[in-house]
């Protein structure tokens, strides 16, 4: 079950970034978000509502807890990836940016959360972190003209969207994946609903092509990739669940050929087989380590 769940993350995950390619040219990008967060934001507040006894137990400080991540997992990562998708930085140069995430997660778990991460794992890491660079030396020689400081932008985003997995894996009260994704949805929808609005650009466009994008992005983007993040972030632990991130940007590069004919050549597929690889080590890391744990207990 785990490998099914990590392998439809990935997928999940990836098509966050086809999406927002796909409906770069038809709307800006704060109109796509809006569009993208009102449809599951309503849908999960009337089931939120139909359920209602199952919320009685979340407190005032653990919602706002909640709406916290929300604005840092979503609003901002998801801002800086489209935004940057925008200005012409590629869907699978901006995957490769926050391929670094793993390393930044992995270095921090050990002093903010006090989780072991073993030599194995950070092997593990390190490895991915080639796989990234070696996709991304791939991708820079075909790049297009792109202000320097564009590429800035996803590493904010990714800077993002780590404040808020640390802020979630401190919390002493384990939220349901539903509920957690319940409010995110509706403070990533209040959050751009009110961007749009004062841009003067809540009106959504007539194109097919914009609609498809919103339709992809809610129920893979949305529903799949963020709903699988927090599941498997509670079952396996920051670690595991950041280095299946390693992936995201082969992954895409491999999605971005198919979809849109951007190249990917013997380069690419050997930072995907890296990528590969770092999972594995990784998680073979993990399970000697909770071995070797167990052994220490018994002595």
């Amino acid at each position: 079950m785990n490998i099914v769940l990590s392998t439809a993350f990935v997928l999940c995950w990836s098509s966050g970034f086809i999406g927002a390619k796909l409906g770069a040219g038809s709307a800006a990008a704060v109109t796509i978000l809006m569009w993208r967060f009102l449809p599951p934001a309503i849908t999960l507040a009337v089931i939120a509502g139909v359920r209602r006894a199952t919320w009685h137990h979340l407190g005032r400080r653990d919602l706002a807890r909640q709406v916290v991540i929300g604005v840092l997992s979503q609003s901002g990562y998801l801002f800086t990836v489209y935004y940057a998708i925008q200005l012409g930085v590629s869907s699978g140069t901006t995957a490769l940016i926050d391929g670094v995430q793993p390393l930044v997660a992995g270095a921090l778990a050990g002093p903010l959360l006090h989780q072991y991460v073993s030599r194995v794992q950070w092997l593990g890491l390190c490895l991915g972190l080639g796989g990234v660079v070696v996709v991304t030396l791939a991708d820079a020689a075909v790049g297009a003209k792109v202000a320097w400081w564009a590429y800035l932008i996803p590493f904010l985003g990714m800077l993002s969207l780590v404040a808020a997995t640390f802020l979630e894996s401190r919390s002493r009260v384990r939220v349901a994946p539903a509920m957690s994704l319940t409010v995110h949805c509706a403070t990533s929808g209040a959050v751009f609903t009110a961007l749009a609005v004062s841009a003067g650009a809540a009106k959504p466009p007539l194109e097919p092509s914009f609609w498809a994008a919103i339709t992809w992005l809610v129920l893979l983007s949305t529903f799949g990739g963020y709903g699988l993040y927090w599941l498997i972030l509670n079952r396996s632990g920051t670690t595991q669940v950041n280095t299946l991130m390693f992936l995201m940007a082969p992954v895409t590069a491999v999605w971005g050929a198919l979809m849109f004919g951007e190249p990917f050549g013997a380069q690419t597929a050997l930072g995907l087989a890296i990528g590969l690889t770092a999972v594995v080590v990784v998680r073979r890391g993990a399970t000697s380590s909770t071995k070797a744990q167990v052994r220490q207990a018994g002595e």
